[in-house]
Formats: C-alpha cells, sequence, structure tokens
C-alpha cells in the first residue's frame, strides 16, 4: 500500500527571485497518476542538478520543483508487460528533473516509453554511479568506435577529466585497452586519474592553442570532449587524419572559433552527443555494454554517497568546481 507522502529535495523561487531548497514532506497525490510510478532507492548529483537547485530559469522550469536526472528504482503503480510492478528500472534524460519532478525524492511518476529496466548484472546502486555522467561517456565512446577509432588507433584525449563524464570516460576507456591523457585542471586530480588507468595526465594549456594556424600537428586518434570552446577547437585542429571528435559540454565556452580545414582536409569527424534524447534501442544497448565489459573496474570508489539532507552542501561544492568523479544520492 502506497504512503499517503514522501519525502523529497524541494526548490521553490517566490515572485521576488528568492530561491529556497529543503526536504519536505508532499502528497503522493502531487505526482500524476496516469503514469508509472516508480520507488526510487538512488539518484545522483550533476551540474544540471545544481543548476535547478539554485532555481536557474534554463534548467528549471516551473516551481516548485523537484531536480534529479537521474533515478533508479522499482515500479510500484502501472507497471505492465515486460516490465510490471516490481521490476527494478532506471531513469534518465527526456524531461526527468527539467519540466518534470525527478529523481530527488523518494517516488517518481514517469511515462513508459522513459524506463530502461536494469541490467541482470548491475545494481541499482550502480546504474547511479554511472548515472548520466556514465552514459554520456559511453556515447561518446560509442560514436569513437563506428568511426573506427580503435584502441590501436592512438591516444584518446579526455578533457574535464576529473568530472564526472570525464572520469567515466577514462576509466571506460583504459578498461577497452585505449590509451589515455587525460586532461584535469585540478592538481589534486592526479592519483584519481592515474588510479582510473590514464596513461598520462596533462594540464589545460596544452590544449589550448591561441594561433590563427587552420590545422596543427596531427596527434589523437580521436577525443572525448566535455568542455567546449577553445580547447576543443584546438584538440579538432590536432587530431590525426579520420579521427573522431565527440563533444558533449561547453563549460569553456559555446563558441567554436576555427576553420572547416580539419574536416574537408584530415577527414575529421566532430559527433554531438545528445543523452538526453538518445533513442530508446541505442539507449538500452548501451546500458547493456555498462553493465557488461564496459562496466569500470571499480566503479563504487569512482562515487561519494549521501542522503537527500546533504545534497544542499554538495549542490555548493559541485558549482564551485569542488567534486571528483560522481555524488550518488541514496534515497
Amino acid at each position: 500500500m502506497l504512503p499517503e507522502t514522501f519525502r523529497c529535495f524541494l526548490v521553490n523561487k517566490d515572485d521576488q527571485g528568492n530561491v529556497t531548497a529543503e526536504v519536505v514532506q508532499r502528497p503522493v497525490s502531487d505526482l500524476p497518476t496516469d503514469e508509472l510510478l516508480v520507488r526510487v532507492a538512488y539518484s545522483s548529483l550533476n551540474y544540471k542538478d545544481a543548476l535547478a537547485a539554485t532555481g536557474h530559469s534554463a534548467v528549471a522550469k516551473r516551481f516548485p520543483h523537484v531536480p534529479g536526472v537521474d533515478a533508479a528504482g522499482t515500479i510500484v503503480r502501472g507497471g505492465a508487460g515486460d516490465t510490471p510492478d516490481g521490476t527494478a528500472v532506471l531513469i534518465h534524460g527526456f524531461q526527468l528533473g527539467v519540466e518534470r519532478w525527478g529523481g530527488f525524492a523518494e517516488y517518481v511518476s514517469v511515462p513508459r516509453e522513459w524506463i530502461v529496466p536494469l541490467p541482470e548484472t548491475m545494481s541499482l546502486r550502480e546504474s547511479m554511479v554511472l548515472g548520466t555522467a556514465g552514459f554520456t561517456a559511453a556515447m561518446c565512446i560509442d560514436a569513437l568506435q563506428k568511426h573506427d577509432v580503435n584502441p590501436d588507433a592512438g591516444e584518446i584525449v579526455v578533457t574535464g577529466a576529473s568530472g564526472g563524464v570525464g572520469s567515466m570516460a577514462v576509466a571506460i576507456l583504459a578498461k577497452l585497452g585505449y590509451r589515455v591523457v587525460a586532461v584535469s585542471g585540478k592538481a589534486f586530480a592526479s592519483q584519481y586519474l592515474k588510479k582510473l588507468g590514464a596513461a598520462r595526465i596533462a594540464g589545460r594549456e596544452e590544449f589550448d592553442d591561441r594561433t590563427s594556424r587552420p590545422m596543427l600537428s596531427g596527434r589523437w586518434a580521436g577525443v572525448v570532449d566535455t568542455v567546449g570552446g577553445n580547447i576543443l577547437a584546438t584538440l579538432i585542429r590536432s587530431t590525426k587524419r579520420f579521427g573522431c571528435v565527440a563533444a558533449c559540454g561547453l563549460t569553456a565556452g559555446a563558441e567554436l572559433p576555427m576553420t572547416v580545414y580539419p574536416f574537408i582536409l584530415r577527414g575529421i569527424t566532430l559527433a554531438g552527443i545528445d543523452t538526453v534524447w538518445c533513442p530508446m534501442p541505442l539507449r538500452r544497448e548501451l546500458w547493456q555494454r555498462l553493465a557488461g565489459a564496459w562496466k569500470p573496474t571499480d566503479l563504487d570508489a569512482m562515487a561519494t554517497e549521501v542522503q537527500l539532507d546533504q545534497l544542499a552542501e554538495k549542490v555548493n561544492t559541485i558549482l564551485k568546481g569542488g567534486i571528483t568523479g560522481r555524488v550518488v544520492v541514496k534515497v
């Protein structure tokens, strides 16, 4: 029998723009009743969630709002077919934690089309250690492989390597046999990145060429870029012939200051990564890989676990760039 209320991390903004965020009890009747109801076991903290927690209008569209673009739990109402009540599922992307209340709650209500059955070889907690970050890394690596960037092709650069997506990309690529150059502005993260399997740690300055040369010496077989801006332009200009650059972030800027020469003279592919609206067949296929050969060797060590009551502190930390790896939320 369902309870009458549930706990959630609720963000509100008044008419003057003042934002509050606190753990409260809300009626279960606040959630839509015509969709699947999932009891959440774990969620995860992403930068996008931290923006929503501060009332950022580009993420949280309406208030009150519950952030959390990831959720993993068990169907308790509305299950049918191959996903009956009691089925363990994970949810990420689409409009979870953006247009509708997200995973920082004991219950979420979502359309059936959004759920991914939890792979048999993965726990609910593991799925949220990976979460959107791990899935984004998987989409990037899938793009590299679809363009024949294999371990024997040469070095792979991963930018923002100490963050969620970057650290997952380093760990998965290393496990698959790639030689990874991990780029990070955090000196204290070097040991962490080496433990994940990075062959070399590099500073950002090596990848931030400010000259006007349309192309640089070809050095990299592929790139997983989480930062964008001039660093992305530098990496495209210095990628080897027929290499692939997977772009999934813009923390260093949304502009791309470069020419088309690397694309038409070296055959470079710039692969844009959109995890929010990733088609369900590919979504399910990549989660099966993440539960198998692509699962990082020491997944638990990549995460810090917090509860709902500790989220506010972690939100401030991630906004200041102080998080290494992943933050799992035990709901």
